[in-house]
């Protein structure tokens, strides 16, 4: 049996999602409410989940936050965001953060993009 070889985008949202079951064992409570909380936040409504995710990407790349930024850049993609549209949420959030929210956008968010377009 062959081993599947995960890319580094795959790697991080594997690590993201075991570090959260845990922690869900650990914290039930807190976590089931902040998992609630965040639903909530990106369901359907006057500004479609596509867009949100656009948001979401922006910010994380202001932020800085890498597994936020993978796990949106893959958001993203499945909300059927292209590659342009993504592009420009960036250009948004470098407005914004400058240098360091730039070299977020030419690096780890085309790298995710990239790996997570493999898979599609």
């Amino acid at each position: 049996m062959e081993e599947e070889v995960l890319t580094s985008t795959e790697a991080a949202l594997l690590e993201y999602k075991e570090g959260l079951g845990v922690f869900t064992k650990k914290m039930p409570g807190l976590a089931g409410h902040f998992n609630a909380f965040t639903a909530e936040c990106f369901k359907e409504g006057e500004i479609a989940q596509k867009e949100k995710q656009l948001i979401a990407l922006g910010i994380s790349v202001y932020s800085q936050d890498e597994y936020c930024i993978i796990y949106h850049v893959k958001g993203c993609l499945d909300e059927g965001c292209s590659e342009q549209e993504i592009f420009e949420a960036l250009g948004v959030a470098a407005a914004f953060g400058g240098g360091a929210a730039m070299s977020q956008a030419v690096t780890l968010v085309q790298e995710a993009m990239n790996e997570l377009n493999t898979t599609h």
